[in-house]
C-alpha cells in the first residue's frame, strides 16, 4: 500500500512528531511505501526523517498549497492519505477534492477549538464546551498568542475554524488517542461511527533497563516547557516537599525562562536542572535513577504520550486528571492520578513515592504490565494497516473507486 503522510513539520519537536515518525518507519518496514507532505522544518533530527520519508514534497517550497498537493498526488500516487496536523485549510480542501480516502490523526485540539489547548488562559480551568459563538464573546479565542514569531498576537476566524470542522468531518475516518479525544469529537458533530481510538503507543523500551530508585530521589519531567504543560506548577508542588530530592527537567519552550527564574524565587534551583532538548532516543538515559516521573499537565491532555512511554521502563507517575491522562494513569495503580490543580496533592504523591521505594517499585511493575497487555506496539501498527486497508476497500465499495494515476490526475486537475 502507497502511504502518504501529511504534517505541519519535518522533524523532531513534539509528541505528534514522534509518533508520526515512528508509525512511518514501522509501516514501511511491513512493506507499505512512504511518502510525505510537509510544512517548515524544525532544524531537529531531520536526517532520521529523511531516512524513512525519501519521497517528501514541502509546503514552504512550493508556490502554493494547492501545488504542493498536486505534486504529492500525481508523483507519489497514494492509496490511502493520512493527515497528522496540519492547519491550512487548502491543504485540506484538495485532499478532499481529489477523491482519495482520507484517515486523520486527531493529536490534540486544533481542529475544534480557537486556543487549541480547551482551557482559559487566565484561569486555567478546563473548558468543556463544544465551538460555538462563546469561543468570539465569552472565551475572546479570536485573538490568541502568535507562536510563529513576529507580533506576539494574531487574530483567529470562528468562520474558518468551523469551516476547518465541517472538512474535517467529510473525513472517512478520525482516529483519536483517548476516550476524552472521541467525547469531544462528537461533542463537536463527528459522527461516532468514523471515529476510532488508536493510543499512539510507543515502541518497545529496553528491555534491561530499569530503574535503581536510588537514594537520589530523581524526579523527571520531560516535554514541552509551555505554560499548559504545568511546569510551574511541578515547580510549586516540589517546593512543598518536605525530604530531599533531585529534580531534572527536559525540554524547551515558551515557558522556560519564566520557569528558571520561578525556581530561583522558590528556594529549589539548586535542586532543579533544566536540561534543554533531549533526543527521543536519548530521554532512556535519564530514567536510570528515576524514582518517579512527573506529568504536570494542567491542559486537557489528549493523552500524554510520555506517560505511556516511561511505563514501559517500569516507572511510577504522578499526574494530574486532566484529558485523557485516566485512560492509562490508574490512582494507586501505577502511580498516582491527582485532582487537577491540587499542588499539596500532588506534592504529598511524589513524597509517598520518593520515601517508599518498594512501593515505587511495585507500582513501576504493575505499569510495565499494564503497558505490555493494553498497549501493544505491534497490535497498535496492525491496527493502523488494517484500518487503511478498511478505508480503501469502503471507499473502493461506494464508487467503484481505483486509486491509479488517471483518477488521481483528474481529481487534481
Amino acid at each position: 500500500m502507497k502511504l502518504l503522510f501529511v504534517h505541519e513539520r519535518l522533524g523532531s519537536l513534539g509528541g505528534a512528531e514522534a509518533n508520526a515518525l515512528i508509525t512511518a518507519r514501522e509501516l514501511k518496514g511491513k512493506g507499505n511505501q512512504i511518502a510525505l507532505l510537509h510544512g517548515a522544518p524544525t532544524g531537529k533530527a531531520e536526517a532520521n526523517w529523511h531516512k524513512v520519508f525519501e519521497s517528501r514534497y514541502s509546503l514552504e517550497t512550493a508556490r502554493s498549497a494547492e501545488e504542493a498537493v498536486d505534486a504529492a498526488l500525481s508523483d507519489f500516487k497514494p492509496d490511502v492519505v493520512y493527515v497528522h496536523k496540519i492547519a491550512e485549510l487548502r491543504v485540506i480542501e484538495r485532499l478532499i477534492e481529489s477523491g482519495l480516502p482520507l484517515v486523520r490523526m486527531v493529536h490534540d485540539h486544533d481542529i475544534y477549538c480557537m486556543r487549541s489547548y480547551k482551557y482559559f488562559y487566565r484561569t486555567r480551568e478546563i473548558c468543556e464546551r463544544s465551538a460555538s459563538l462563546y469561543c468570539v464573546f465569552g472565551c475572546g479565542a479570536f485573538v490568541t498568542r502568535n507562536r510563529a514569531g513576529g507580533f506576539p498576537l494574531k487574530y483567529v476566524s470562528y468562520s474558518a475554524k468551523k469551516r476547518e470542522i465541517a472538512l474535517n468531518q467529510q473525513f472517512d475516518r478520525m482516529i483519536c488517542v483517548s476516550n476524552f479525544m472521541k467525547a469531544e469529537l462528537i461533542n463537536n458533530g463527528f459522527s461516532s461511527e468514523r471515529i476510532e481510538i488508536f493510543p499512539p503507543v510507543p515502541p518497545p523500551g529496553d528491555p534491561t533497563l530499569r530503574s535503581t530508585f536510588s537514594d537520589r530521589n530523581l524526579v523527571i519531567y520531560a516535554g514541552q516547557i509551555i505554560r499548559g504543560k504545568g511546569v510551574d506548577v511541578l515547580l510549586e508542588s516540589l517546593a512543598l516537599l518536605k525530604v530531599p530530592f533531585e529534580c531534572i527537567i527536559l525540554g524547551e519552550g515558551s515557558h522556560l525562562a519564566y520557569c528558571r527564574s520561578l525556581a530561583i524565587t522558590l528556594g529549589i534551583a539548586d535542586r532543579v536542572s533544566f536540561k534543554g532538548f533531549v533526543p527521543q532516543e536519548e530521554l532512556k538515559n535519564y530514567y536510570r535513577e528515576c524514582s518517579v516521573v512527573a506529568l504536570s499537565s494542567v491542559w486537557p491532555e489528549p493523552i500524554a504520550t510520555i506517560g505511556l512511554e516511561v511505563m514501559r521502563y517500569a516507572l511510577p507517575v504522578v499526574g494530574f486528571d486532566a484529558g485523557g491522562v485516566g485512560d492509562w494513569l490508574v490512582n494507586e495503580v501505577n502511580g498516582y492520578l491527582v485532582p487537577w490543580m491540587d499542588k499539596p496533592a500532588f506534592a504529598s504523591a511524589l513524597e509517598r513515592l520518593l520515601t517508599n521505594k518498594e512501593r515505587a517499585r511495585e507500582m513501576g511493575r504493575r505499569g510495565l504490565e499494564m503497558v505490555n497487555e493494553k498497549f501493544d506496539f505491534a497490535t497498535y501498527i496492525d491496527g493502523l494497516e488494517d484500518l487503511f486497508h478498511r478505508v480503501l476497500r469502503e471507499r473502493r465499495g461506494r464508487s467503484g473507486f481505483t486509486p491509479d494515476a488517471l483518477n488521481v490526475a483528474a481529481a487534481c486537475a
